[in-house]
């Protein structure tokens, strides 16, 4: 049997804090969760990066593996000595690996479970979610309905539905945690948390960027020329704006505040486009001509030698 680092699986020292041990085994568990990975051995590496933390999260269960620690090296031949099971105070779990499982003696894993009535928290799961900007504006409650695995990885896929409350201002990319919301903890032990990744579904009229959120404003050459009033959307509602003259495409528009509520609030940026009318007939044609005989000037100057 060879000797597995559990220090080296989650990426962590060997004298790591629990806070960092728990940051790494959270960010691998959504890595390498079959529900979510798309990274090959996704299974094998999730049983490894959960029978890592095990072990490391637990200061008894800690103390006993570093003592083998100094002396071995990952991927070494490995024979436990007979006293860890009675030291270490592991609990048994089929999911667990070989080396896992003769490292702690089986008999001797039983007796401790029945004797300190041993208790596993359940696993961490992550899941996507879309929300509309007018959710992260306004905040929103909705029901989420998903599936969890069986706690042992065997059984059937548990379905679950909870009531999610998003937060005004909640952003792309963040993360939401709907603690105990997870899978069942083993032997009464406590319940997993559920993580939510938001995405924002796509929208005719805005797109953000972190709070800031962005509306392409089509304009008329005259509007653009001459300065014009305009009434705009916001996700807040309507507002009127002013054009001011002599505006060229690609032009922003700041509206203070309008973007997602935060610290900061985010704005609304209206970027100008212009809209060119068709020349229909021979009326609208002649209107053209006459407008270019008026305004002289090369767009393109410099453009070619």
């Amino acid at each position: 049997m060879q000797f597995k680092d559990y220090y080296v699986t989650l990426g962590v020292t060997r004298d790591a804090k629990g806070d960092e041990i728990k940051r790494a085994y959270r960010k691998l568990a959504r890595k390498y969760h079959p529900d979510v990975s798309k990274e090959k051995n996704c299974e094998a590496q999730f049983k490894d990066v959960q029978e890592a933390y095990e072990v490391l999260k637990d200061a008894a269960k800690r103390e006993a593996y570093d003592r083998l620690g100094p002396n071995w090296k990952h991927g070494d031949t490995f024979t436990p000595p007979s006293e860890a099971g009675a030291q270490g105070g592991f609990g048994s779990n089929a999911d667990f690996s070989e080396f896992f499982a003769q490292m702690f003696d089986r008999r001797q894993q039983r007796q401790h479970t029945r004797r300190d009535n041993f208790q596993m928290r359940g696993q961490d799961h992550s899941l996507r979610i879309q929300i509309s900007l007018a959710d992260s504006y306004h905040g929103a409650s909705r029901a989420l309905s998903f599936e969890l695995p069986s706690p042992d990885g065997r059984g059937r896929s548990t379905a679950k539905t909870v009531n999610v409350t998003l937060p005004k201002g909640v952003v792309a990319g963040q993360h939401i945690r709907l603690a105990g919301q997870g899978s069942a903890g083993y032997g009464g032990g406590p319940a997993g948390d559920l993580f939510l990744e938001v995405e924002f579904e796509a929208d005719k009229r805005f797109r953000a960027d972190g709070r800031d959120i962005y509306l392409d404003l089509p304009i008329t050459p005259w509007e653009a020329a001459l300065g014009a009033k305009v009434v705009v959307p916001t996700l807040g509602g309507k507002v009127e704006i002013t054009i001011p003259a002599g505006s060229q495409a690609g032009r922003k528009l700041r509206l203070g505040g309008r973007g997602l509520p935060g610290r900061p609030v985010g704005a609304q940026l209206v970027v100008l486009t212009i809209y060119v009318p068709p020349a229909a007939d021979d009326a609208q044609r002649a209107a053209y001509s006459e407008l270019a005989r008026l305004l002289p000037g090369d767009p393109r100057a410099g453009l070619v030698d």
